[in-house]
């Protein structure tokens, strides 16, 4: 076996899994097509409209129930066979496609039906969540677990990549209803990837009995463990600041370039094309630390804060790889580090918080990020979520350590020479901790 066949045989060692080779394959089809929608969807409103108030809503209405809903989701998936909830939720999905683009080949669309339609998608994905995120340890198992978070970070920025581009065409070809029409087919290579799935080989995690106050257990068991807390509380803090890109980079490439559009594609297609060589170098090369999840996060913040100061468009354009590759460093390590460090029968409803912090502050931070642009200038929207994060990073640190020190102890090795001892049990060391490497 070549050398370059082992490394690959190690960035895709996830795929070992059938189950999860089957998941990836439906995924790959899903992603593009759910792109494909999200363009569809904003030319679709624009020219209903011709309001940027009313895409502005329309992408609200998607995220909001996250955050309004998003524990509680959690809860349910703790509750459910992961499997079968992504059966329905992804049958769901598929099916407001469907409705949606029957309503625009037939010509009967109208804005409120878009609104309701978006706020229905928005509903099922926050009960997709955290069922789909924690249905990924199920299928790989904690070995594997870094790697297979990696590889879905790679193939949603792949499909960030791929599917805006052929949505453009087939929009200009065959009109907006076939991207939704398409869109709702390719749920199909999801729900039969479910289907035929070998559910003996899942590593599965017994459903929670139903009990009252499951959901204000999940958020103190969360609170009274800092090995959880703190890298939520860096996630929402950088979730509602930094991924703002979807309105930083325009009002960037806008106003202070004078790039339009255009200019925006290309810092958007640039960071993407880094993010889906990061996500691949991530899957072969990283694994799930608390320490890691406060280097990347350091790491994202400067980078971010470079690119929010170069001259040119051209030179920001030549940053964003970088930055892109961060972002997906950040989501991976936290998601991977979160997973393996909650107790198995709280899994859904940690990942469920994992899913408002990082999606869910999405309504809350765009207008703060789009008032900060207006008010003085595209650099500043950029560099305000380069400081949160690199603030969040150094804030964080400290808490950061020590679960990284009481992991190391709880897994039977010595701690560095020289550092603090680890932190008591009482202070909030983690339930279930068995497969993070640290450092």
């Amino acid at each position: 076996m070549t050398r370059v066949e082992r490394a690959a045989r190690h960035t895709f060692r996830a795929l070992s899994s059938r189950n999860y080779r089957l998941y990836i394959a439906g995924q790959v089809v899903s992603v593009s097509g759910t792109w494909m929608q999200t363009v569809a969807q904003a030319w679709l409103v624009l020219r209903l409209t011709g309001s940027g108030v009313a895409l502005g809503v329309t992408t609200a209405l998607q995220f909001l129930p996250m955050l309004v809903l998003g524990p509680w989701a959690g809860v349910i998936a703790d509750r459910s066979d992961k499997r079968r909830l992504l059966l329905a939720t992804q049958s769901a999905a598929g099916s407001l496609a469907l409705v949606l683009g029957v309503l625009t080949a037939t010509g009967a669309v109208q804005l409120w039906m878009v609104f309701l339609l978006a706020l229905g998608l928005g509903l099922v994905n926050a009960f997709d969540m955290p069922a789909r995120q924690s249905f990924v340890y199920e299928m790989v198992g904690p070995e594997h677990l870094t790697n297979a978070v990696g590889l879905n970070s790679t193939v949603m920025n792949a499909g960030r990549l791929v599917g805006p581009a052929v949505g453009g065409v087939v929009i200009a070809t065959l009109g907006l209803a076939t991207c939704f029409l398409l869109n709702a087919l390719s749920y199909a290579a999801v729900l039969a990837a479910l289907a035929a799935m070998r559910v003996g080989e899942l590593h599965r995690t017994e459903p929670v009995a139903r009990q009252h106050g499951q959901l204000l257990e999940g958020l103190r068991y969360v609170w009274v463990t800092p090995a959880l807390r703190t890298p939520l509380l860096m996630l929402a803090v950088i979730g509602t600041l930094t991924y703002e890109f979807q309105v930083s980079l325009p009002i960037l490439a806008t106003f202070t370039f004078g790039a339009g559009a255009e200019g925006y594609g290309a810092l958007l297609s640039a960071m993407s094309a880094g993010a889906v060589i990061g996500g691949l170098v991530l899957a072969g090369r990283m694994t799930a630390s608390h320490r890691g999840v406060g280097w990347s996060a350091a790491a994202f913040g400067l980078l971010v804060l470079v690119a929010s100061v170069m001259p040119t468009l051209t030179a920001t354009a030549v940053v964003m790889p970088l930055v892109g590759a961060a972002s997906i460093a950040v989501i991976t390590l936290t998601n991977a580090t979160l997973q393996l460090t909650a107790d198995p029968q709280m899994r859904a409803r940690v990942i469920a918080l994992y899913g408002v912090a990082f999606l869910g502050s999405t309504p809350i931070g765009g207008p703060i990020v789009g008032w900060v642009g207006e008010t003085l200038g595209g650099r500043a929207a950029l560099a305000i979520g380069g400081l949160a994060a690199l603030v969040s990073a150094l804030i964080g640190w400290r808490s950061l350590e020590r679960a990284a020190l009481t992991t190391r102890a709880e897994a039977g090795r010595p701690p560095v020479p020289g550092s603090p001892a680890p932190p008591e049990a009482e202070e909030g060391a983690p339930l279930r901790q068995r497969a993070v490497e640290v450092g």
